[in-house]
């Protein structure tokens, strides 16, 4: 399978092709600010050669210049009501992950990038169904 590619932003890599109004959703949810202002620094990946990734597999394709601390990756899970994408940890725990609703996307990944909190703040956090909706 070909390497993601390297980019300096967070990668958010479609790996479910079900419904592509929930990705147009996602990608406006992505790029709409938060109430105080802020947005995620992400690239989007939307390739079929993708598709049904897992987070161990996007692990392995990760190019070796890639040195954000965290993959995000929209799978069928996160193509239902709230877009609760999954956000793969490269560094810490690499590999452990967390559901975030889209909206809240931009606290891990400025958070993370700008070395503000560690990944577990968010893991620990996540409400009884296992999704990070904000602190």
């Amino acid at each position: 399978m070909k390497q993601l590619p390297c980019t300096l932003e967070a990668l958010v890599v479609r790996t479910d092709f079900s419904a592509d109004g929930a990705w147009d959703a996602l990608r406006a949810a992505l790029y709409s600010p938060s109430k105080d202002g802020f947005l995620a620094n992400v690239a989007l990946v939307d390739d079929r050669k993708y598709e049904d990734l897992t987070p161990d597999q996007a692990i392995d394709l990760i190019h070796p210049s890639y040195r954000h601390p965290l993959l995000v990756l929209a799978d069928s899970t996160a193509a239902t009501a709230e877009l609760p994408l999954l956000v793969v940890d490269l560094r810490g725990d690499r590999g452990c992950c967390v559901r975030v609703v889209a909206a809240e996307l931009w606290s891990i990944e400025n958070n993370l990038s700008g070395a503000n909190m560690d990944f577990e703040e968010f893991a620990v956090a996540v409400d009884d169904d296992g999704v990070f909706r904000g602190f």
